[in-house]
């Protein structure tokens, strides 16, 4: 598991909760924006673990703005670096150590990917990016047994919406989805779970919408 050092005691306790469920974690500090910091995280995964099943790509930052000329071009970088980047180089650089165990890549996308807010131009366009890359790396990888995946959240309730969007627009957040609400990381959480797993054994190439009722087509 990786973290950005300011997410230390976030990590800490992720570590914990699996640790008491009678799992093994490690967590790592990284900023995966470049090649050799996601060298290093592979490094260190490939000596600190037994072996590869699943890689969850799940980085990714966003900041909001209300017009085109507010979007500073060091965020529009970072978001692209963090968000597809940091995903490409990571399958690339364990892809092998998929092969070998049969592995499952799974990726985070979002429904921004198919209704894009324009208050997150950059933000929305690596998602589209990350779901045209899941569909290429199912080609790709599916030869060499390794399933390829995405879950696209729709509105979701998380540490993330109050810290990077106006006030006006966490208000009333998911109420436009047809369920009529916001959704809960925990009902996120049960979509990676089935992908990964042996009753997800024909599914690749697919992105499995946990959006409220929003369409991913």
């Amino acid at each position: 598991m990786t973290h950005l050092p300011e997410e230390a005691d976030d990590a800490r306790e992720t570590v914990a909760a699996v640790e008491a469920a009678g799992g093994r974690a490690v967590a790592v500090a990284a900023d995966l924006r470049t090649h050799e910091a996601v060298l290093e995280v592979v490094e260190r995964t490939r000596r600190e673990l037994v072996g590869l099943d699943v890689l969850v790509a799940n980085a990714a930052y966003q900041m909001t703005h209300d017009a085109l000329e507010e979007f500073p071009p060091e965020q529009v970088e970072r978001t692209f670096a963090t968000n597809v980047f940091a995903t490409f180089w990571l399958v690339r650089e364990l892809a092998a150590d998929l092969e070998e165990s049969g592995g499952v890549v799974l990726v985070t996308t979002s429904v921004q990917a198919y209704q894009p807010a324009d208050h997150l131009l950059d933000y929305a366009a690596t998602k589209a990016a990350l779901t045209n890359l899941v569909v290429n790396l199912a080609q790709e990888l599916g030869p060499r047994g390794i399933r390829v995946n995405a879950v696209a959240p729709g509105p979701i309730w998380t540490p993330l919406i109050p810290a990077t969007m106006a006030a006006e627009k966490v208000e009333g957040f998911g109420s436009d989805t047809p369920l009529g609400r916001v959704g809960q990381p925990v009902e996120v959480a049960a979509a990676f779970v089935f992908l990964a797993s042996d009753e997800a054994s024909y599914v690749s190439g697919t992105v499995l919408g946990v959006t409220g009722g929003k369409p991913v087509f």
